[in-house]
């Protein structure tokens, strides 16, 4: 039975009308009324504004009555039904956003570290690269990531090993660390009200900002990368008030799930000279841990194998010409947010970091960072790219100096695994191989 009928039928009695007397002055038939009065059928829309307005009712409140009549006239059980209510009330607030805040909520897991694009990543080579070091190892403890990229290696050491060090010379990779792997006070509700008010923000009403101004139109949507400014401008306000953990937590946040609708090939060398179709952004938590066993550095590698000891250090340098902290520029930007001023198409910082293992200096680092290595073992990715279209895809040392710097300090296996890497969108390249090196290190 429908209540809006005996809500209606209280009115007209309150106001002294007769079925007929209503009739008349609406034009609705008595019959029909007498229906919608004893809750068998519901008035329309029409209906009920000229009821609305013979008895002086806002129209809108007698609406709403039909409406809720509806919905509750779906349902066929009762207990689901109350819960029904709730989610529809969800619905209509978040309207187009409503599935994400529901994947997010109920199905989705929290962002993995391995689902950034990066150049040289990787996340798909993990189980075969632990399976070759298992086989060539003993008694491994302790395992340093020297230029650890991504993270994703790291991320399976420290589930197998007691001590695990992790390095990375840019700033953005650091951050990332900090938040997927450092021990550290946080607290997961705390940020996911804030995060909730992050994706509450209509963009339209938000001022332009360094981001927006640099950024907008090109790497990303006008409206989102005006988000994206006020969002880490907020992080940088809130910063007295969150834990350093919490702090490296929202901005690798703010990293992961612009990544997803950026509008590029993976990297910020340049961006899509196409129209930049509107996506939403919509921050996701990442998969946040608390690793009593890790160490993070920002450090130069060739550096740092002097001053660390340990069973195992995977090297994976740089590859090619290519350099990570111009590549990711626009991270390592949004990280240390000093604003500096940016020139060129791609709105790049002054330069910084720079790599050797870019370079024609790369054989001659890496010699000098495998003889620095105080390690019992040695573990080496590379790939065979030589002959690519692309002069700054190919490789700045070449196989045979890799593996006879390597067995000048031990005993030396190679390993070989076809694999299509990721790369910038102009390399192609057939029969691509990567290859680990495992070196058993003399005393």
């Amino acid at each position: 039975m429908y209540q809006i009928g005996r809500i209606l039928k209280t009115i007209r009695e309150e106001r002294s009308f007769q079925i007929l007397d209503v009739q008349d002055q609406t034009g609705i038939d008595s019959s029909q009324l007498s229906r919608i009065e004893t809750g068998k059928r519901l008035p329309t829309v029409e209906q009920l504004t000229r009821l609305s307005t013979l008895y002086r009712v806002d129209n809108s409140l007698l609406q709403i009555q039909r409406e809720s009549d509806k919905i509750i006239g779906s349902i066929e059980d009762p207990a689901i039904g109350i819960i029904s209510l709730d989610v529809a009330k969800e619905k209509l607030i978040y309207g187009h956003n409503y599935i994400n805040m529901f994947m997010d909520s109920h199905l989705s897991q929290p962002i993995a570290i391995s689902s950034r694009r990066y150049i040289g990543s990787k996340a798909k080579l993990i189980d075969w690269i632990f399976e070759k070091i298992e086989e060539q190892t003993e008694n491994v403890h302790s395992f340093c990531d020297i230029f650890a990229g991504t993270g994703v290696v790291a991320n399976e050491a420290v589930r197998r090993y007691d001590h695990v060090i992790i390095n990375d010379l840019l700033y953005s990779n650091n951050v990332i660390y900090n938040a997927f792997f450092a021990a550290g006070e946080w607290d997961k509700n705390k940020l996911c009200d804030i995060i909730t008010g992050y994706n509450a923000i209509d963009p339209t009403k938000l001022d332009d900002n360094y981001f927006s101004i640099n950024f907008g139109g090109k790497f990303f949507e006008r409206n989102e990368s005006k988000r994206i400014g006020f969002i880490r401008q907020d992080i940088e306000d809130r910063k007295k008030d969150l834990t350093e953990k919490e702090y490296n937590i929202l901005i690798a946040t703010l990293i992961y799930n612009i990544d997803k609708i950026a509008n590029t090939l993976g990297h910020y060398e340049a961006y899509i000279q196409k129209p930049i179709q509107p996506k939403p952004l919509y921050l996701k938590l990442i998969d946040v841990n608390c690793y009593p066993n890790v160490d993070i550095h920002r450090a130069d590698s060739n550096q740092l194998a002097r001053q660390v000891t340990c069973d195992v250090v995977y090297i994976d340098p740089p590859y090619n010409s290519r350099q990570y902290s111009r590549f990711y520029h626009l991270y390592e930007t949004l990280v240390k947010w000093d604003m500096p001023i940016l020139s060129g198409v791609a709105m790049k910082p002054p330069i910084e970091n720079m790599s050797d293992y870019c370079s024609s200096k790369a054989a001659k680092a890496m010699k000098d960072l495998v003889c620095s290595i105080r390690a019992r073992y040695i573990v080496v990715s590379y790939n065979n790219t030589y002959k690519s279209k692309s002069s700054s895809s190919e490789n700045k040392i070449t196989l045979e100096e890799l593996e006879n710097i390597l067995r000048e300090v031990g005993e030396t296996v190679v390993f070989e695994h076809n694999h299509r890497a990721f790369n910038a969108g102009k390399t192609e390249f057939a029969n691509h191989k990567e290859l680990l090196f495992v070196t058993r290190v003399n005393e």
